[in-house]
């Protein structure tokens, strides 16, 4: 739905409960309520009618034309460019003192043509758009920069945008090029970032599908080097074959692996190849100085002076990265850590050995340190062993599935399908089975109040256990998109149940209240912003505005009826009413919601000491702190290497446990 029409549904669902609750509590008893019910159930009808976009099926089931697709194109920028601001601003890449990334030509043959000039991050918008084909590869080693470059890249195309194709940044670690075709993945991706693209109103039928196979979508493909060793040279190949030498692409990769990848595959036809250069050691000192306060930046002098001495040592390699000088700032920053323990050359042999110590170090210097989450403006102090568990436990978790992005819907999966399937049909069976029980047993059939309960109980749970597959949304258009024809025929039912138990009345007030609260869910969860920048807190948001709706909606009707079943008067019968409609629709909105899934498994992993209680606070706080970072709707670690050292500790913890657990193990192992 446009969004016009959404602000009128919702408008109209509004008026229509209040226009219901002052028909039977505040209007003169000379009204019928009969007729004052049934005369709004039709008028009710009628505004769905109007704003019913199957009725229009013809119309809006056609595929998108140009016009869709330019309008997409350009809402899509928009929030794209929102999206991607506010993770650079986040990450403090807007900076006066930010460090300028440089590049040259690698010193492998990894291109299919002349070398790349040389370039710079600050000027990364120009150098690919004065690149013949507009086709660019960035490589180089661990932290050096790649997925800046790439996100800069993007922002400034973003910022520059007036038509044309749409530069969509995306990491590759999502995609599994045996399952899957790079189009078919970056389709997907797109449905399930913006979700409004399956407005067919706006856009049109299969809006997203058109935008990837007419090229109207720039991809910026990040992390080759993320996918399974036995997978980059295929997915190397699938990625040349898709987008030509006429198509313009983005790239990043570790150099080494980006080499096989060549040497299997062949070079991507008609792309710039180039490596980031490390970093200018009077660059390093000149940023780890006015990242301190003066005192901190006399505690660095050591570390520069072993920098001049030795410029090719373990310690100058380490910091030519801008991933370790940036954790390096970050983790000596306070007066808690003496940097100078980076001399030890028994504690730190090697460039790898100091990497590691620093993103160990960023952790424990992130939380359980008041003055910096107060600085960094986190919500609450959170305990330093604790954060520390549970990003180990998450960072495992994704290291299992291959994934760099967290997704908050996708925390289903740490629990099991099985699992997570009765955890859910459980409660929302024992919640909407008590809602029904518990009204009954006060009503003219207390007798019946068990069986009832059981029996709704039952349906709840079933209807949960079908509900907990995971389903893919699909952009048509059939009746049961129809604002007129669900909500009209399941009030009717419902409907028809109560007036033939309790009167004309009840019914209308059922059934009208049962088709207000399913054109509501309708309306809510439309999304009709694609220019909105995307967000987990966004995402999240629009599930739990529809599910609190629609229990409030059925929290009206079952108190309503509550009332013309047993008077008025019995304040204390609607009050029931409105407490046993709101448990019951509840169960009854979140069935397939994503946001109850997660819920039921934070819950259970909270139970099980696995994450907090209030896990988006958490993550969200860790993303103000610099441990995670934010992509769209996902959050990531900060970086990859942050990611795998991590999810080695919660291996290394777990073994350490089961040898504890089993004292006798080692010796039994031995002895065999």
């Amino acid at each position: 739905m446009s969004r016009f029409r959404q602000q009128a549904l919702l408008t109209g669902c509004v008026l229509t409960a209040l226009l219901t609750a002052a028909g039977l509590f505040a209007t003169d008893h000379g009204i019928n309520p009969h007729l004052w019910l049934f005369v709004l159930a039709v008028a009710f009808l009628g505004l769905l009618a109007l704003l019913d976009p199957w009725v229009r099926r013809r119309h809006n089931a056609a595929l998108s034309t140009d016009e869709h697709l330019d309008a997409a194109c350009r809402a899509l920028a928009v929030g794209l460019q929102a999206q991607w601001n506010e993770e650079v601003r986040s990450r403090g890449l807007t900076e006066p003192d930010l460090l300028d990334l440089r590049w040259t030509a690698p010193e492998l043959d990894l291109g299919d043509g002349p070398d790349a000039p040389p370039g710079r991050s600050d000027a990364v918008v120009g150098a690919f758009e004065r690149q013949a084909h507009r086709r660019m590869v960035f490589v180089g080693g661990a932290g050096t920069g790649k997925s800046t470059v790439a996100m800069l890249l993007t922002c400034g195309l973003l910022d520059r945008y007036d038509g044309g194709m749409v530069p969509v940044l995306l990491p590759l670690s999502t995609w599994n090029p045996a399952a899957e075709d790079i189009r078919t993945w970056l389709t997907r991706r797109l449905y399930e970032d913006h979700p409004a693209l399956r407005n067919t109103e706006l856009y049109g039928s299969y809006a997203g599908d058109l935008l990837v196979e007419q090229h109207r979508v720039l991809p910026v493909l990040d992390g080759l080097d993320d996918l399974p060793a036995h997978q980059r040279a295929d997915a190397l190949d699938r990625i040349t074959k898709a987008f030509p030498v006429t198509r313009p692409l983005v790239l990043t990769c570790r150099t080494a692996e980006f080499a096989q990848a060549v040497h299997a595959a062949g070079a991507v036809p008609g792309a710039d190849v180039v490596e980031l250069a490390p970093l200018d050691l009077d660059e390093v000192a000149a940023y780890l100085r006015s990242s301190a306060d003066s005192w901190g930046a006399a505690r660095w002098e050591p570390v520069f002076i072993q920098l001049r001495e030795e410029p090719d040592g373990r310690l100058a390699e380490a910091l030519s990265t801008p991933l370790t000088m940036w954790l390096a700032s970050m983790v000596y920053a306070d007066s808690e850590a003496e940097p100078t323990e980076l001399l030890d050359r028994g504690r730190f042999p090697d460039p790898r050995s100091i990497s590691q110590h620093l993103c160990d170090e960023l952790v424990s210097r992130a939380f359980g340190n008041r003055g910096f989450a107060h600085h960094a403006g986190a919500s609450q102090v959170w305990p330093r062993e604790k954060a520390r568990k549970w990003l180990e436990f998450l960072a495992h978790e994704m290291r299992g599935r291959g994934i760099r992005e967290l997704a908050w819907w996708e925390l289903r999966r740490a629990v099991g399908t099985t699992w997570l399937a009765l955890l859910g049909a459980l409660a929302l069976g024992a919640i909407g089975g008590f809602g029904v029980g518990w009204l009954m047993a006060y009503s003219i059939t207390p007798k019946l109040a068990p069986i009832t309960g059981l029996v709704a109980g039952i349906a709840v749970g079933a209807a949960a256990l079908t509900a907990s597959h995971e389903r893919k949304a699909k952009p048509r258009l059939g009746i049961w998109r129809s604002l007129l024809l669900v909500p009209g025929v399941l009030g009717l039912a419902g409907g028809l149940v109560f007036g033939a138990l309790y009167g004309l009345s009840a019914g209308l007030v059922v059934g009208l209240g049962l088709a207000v609260a399913i054109a509501l869910r309708f309306a809510l969860t439309s999304a009709a912003e694609l220019s909105q920048a995307s967000s987990p807190q966004w995402t999240m948001a629009r599930d739990r505005i529809a599910v609190w709706t629609g229990s409030l909606v059925l929290a009206v009707v079952f108190g309503s009826a509550a009332a013309l079943v047993f008077g008025p008067g019995q304040t204390g019968m609607v009050g029931l009413g409105l407490a046993s409609g709101l448990l019951l629709g509840f169960a009854l909105s979140v069935l397939h919601l994503r946001w109850w899934w997660f819920t039921v498994a934070r819950i259970w992993l909270a139970l099980r000491g696995k994450l907090p209680w209030e896990l988006m606070v958490f993550l969200e706080d860790a993303r103000k702190l610099g441990v995670l970072c934010r992509a769209g709707a996902c959050y990531q670690f900060r970086h990859g290497l942050v990611q795998d050292r991590l999810a080695e500790h919660e291996v290394t913890t777990r073994s350490a446990g089961q040898v504890l657990r089993s004292p006798f193990s080692a010796r039994a192992t031995s002895e065999q």
